[in-house]
């Protein structure tokens, strides 16, 4: 078995179907650690509605390009189509980010995700839910990536969220410019 970890991501709708996929995530693989919930402005998107965005981590003994079809199954479920473009409002949107200390192209999967080291909506609640774990690739563990990351035009918060009548998350008590480093 091994720690996988996903980002999720909506913009759509964005607490129903985030609930919806923590929903289907747990049916699927069990217990779930999840990171608190965060709001951030799109990144290179057109439209212009913010995101929900969250860290999930999980056990399990799946391949991961038996993960990915999974994860991609779901997001075709909540209406992403292939002709999408990359920079299209989602209901859901999940990646791939680790399996266990797996480096390389597997599966056709790149894996760790590039994108752990550059978006601050993955790493801060990558870093919050597994602060010692290293980054497989690095050695790094993730809350120090978190310490040495410049946000520059990323903002993100957290915010209040409710997933199966438990608090996941809660809204951090500064203002949004606080939290821009």
């Amino acid at each position: 078995m091994s720690l996988v970890t996903v980002s999720l991501g909506s913009n759509i709708e964005p607490a129903r179907h985030i609930r919806l996929c923590l929903d289907a995530l747990a049916e699927t693989f069990g217990r779930l650690a999840i990171s608190r919930v965060f709001e951030s402005e799109p990144v290179g998107f057109d439209d212009q509605r913010n995101f929900y965005n969250l860290v999930v981590a999980f056990h399990s003994d799946w391949t991961p390009g038996a993960l990915q079809a999974w994860a991609k199954q779901l997001e075709i479920d909540h209406g992403r189509t292939p002709a999408m473009t990359k920079y299209s409002p989602r209901a859901l949107d999940i990646d791939l980010l680790t399996v266990g200390d797996a480096c390389g192209v597997i599966d056709n999967i790149s894996l760790p995700r590039a994108e752990i080291n550059y978006n601050a909506f993955v790493l801060q609640p990558l870093a919050e839910l597994l602060p010692t774990t290293p980054h497989p690739r690095c050695q790094t563990p993730y809350a120090t990536l978190w310490a040495g990351f410049s946000l520059g035009s990323q903002r993100l918060w957290a915010i209040d969220f409710v997933w199966q009548d438990r608090w996941v998350s809660q809204a951090d008590p500064l203002p949004r410019q606080a939290m821009a480093r």
